[in-house]
């Protein structure tokens, strides 16, 4: 009996351990506005870890499962003035900063859920120099 509690403990603590991995991060994003012809770094907060997940061998297809991945919790936007735009052109660009995360279902209506993307820092027209 002793051993049987030890191990729940055990594996109660790893599920907790392993859960909490994901938290705040902070990188670098590239704002680009074609109209102004030049992209902007900045520096902000977002959620990167790992989240405790298992992939069964055998898939019951009854059974509904989801894979968890490190996502915002909360998040705030702020904007900046692209600078050098044309007068005609709006030069504000509004971007997300993650405030809290946590292991979550990605929510394909406001998160990019691709293995695979551009990356944060990919600009596809001439780079701000400071």
């Amino acid at each position: 009996m002793l051993a049987f509690l030890w191990c729940a403990l055990l594996l109660s603590w790893a599920f907790v351990h392993c859960d909490s991995n994901c938290s705040l991060s902070n990188i670098t994003l590239t704002l680009e506005k074609e109209e102004c012809g030049i992209c902007v770094n900045v520096n902000t907060t977002w959620c990167s870890g790992y989240c405790f997940t298992k992939d069964p061998v055998f898939k019951n297809p009854l059974v509904s499962h989801i894979q968890h991945t490190c996502i915002f919790k909360e998040i705030v936007y702020e904007t900046i003035k692209i600078p050098g735009c044309p007068s005609a052109t709006d030069s504000f660009y509004t971007y997300p900063v993650a405030v809290s995360c946590h292991c979550g279902t990605c929510h394909t209506e406001t998160t990019d859920c691709t293995v695979g993307g551009l990356g944060p820092s990919y600009c596809s027209l001439k780079q701000e120099t400071e």
